[in-house]
């Protein structure tokens, strides 16, 4: 991957969550920055957080159990994206969930948020938007994959946010691989 290209790429963050409303916890982060490197954990809960939606968990499939016995403790966490992210803007698809999941791990971890968190919205084009759902779903067929987690979904939506930039790289690619 050239210079231009990684510069024009977002870093792109996403979270998993035990549930989808009031009490609900991180259970997993995942990162990818503009070079393709990339950053995911599992959340060891707290002791205060209780809450779990079996619906939340038919979505992700990571059951509350493992958590405990794979998952990372929260400042460790909180720690391992500050020194990742600091002094950086990563973007979300779900801007006001993640957000907020990830401010509950910072204030948990009783540490400030290095790095900000905006809707990946906001760097789209108007022909990126009305290609977007297209666009990510044939990223989800080529990369096949069968997991909805937290690495798995940044790594769509950087690629999604690429693809429907319509470059002459992109257009060559899908060209080459059959993708109109």
């Amino acid at each position: 991957m050239n210079n231009k290209l990684t510069m024009e790429l977002p870093a792109i963050i996403d979270v998993e969550a035990s549930g989808f409303g009031k009490g609900s916890y991180p259970i997993e982060v995942g990162v990818i920055l503009p070079d393709g490197k990339t950053y995911c954990t599992l959340i060891k809960p707290l002791t205060s957080w209780t809450g779990w939606d079996k619906d939340a968990e038919q979505i992700h499939q990571v059951p509350r159990s493992l958590l405990f016995e794979k998952g990372k403790e929260v400042r460790a966490v909180a720690e391992k994206l500050n020194t990742l992210l600091a002094g950086k803007t990563v973007y979300s698809d779900a801007w006001g969930q993640d957000f907020a999941w990830v401010s509950v791990l910072f204030e948990e971890a009783e540490l400030y948020m290095e790095f900000k968190i905006e809707a990946l919205s906001g760097l789209l084009s108007d022909v990126q938007k009305s290609v977007w759902h297209d666009t990510r779903s044939r990223v989800q067929q080529m990369l096949g994959l069968q997991r909805h987690r937290a690495s798995a979904d940044a790594k769509v939506l950087q690629m999604t946010f690429h693809w429907s930039q319509n470059s002459a790289i992109c257009r060559s690619t899908h060209s080459a691989m059959g993708v109109a």
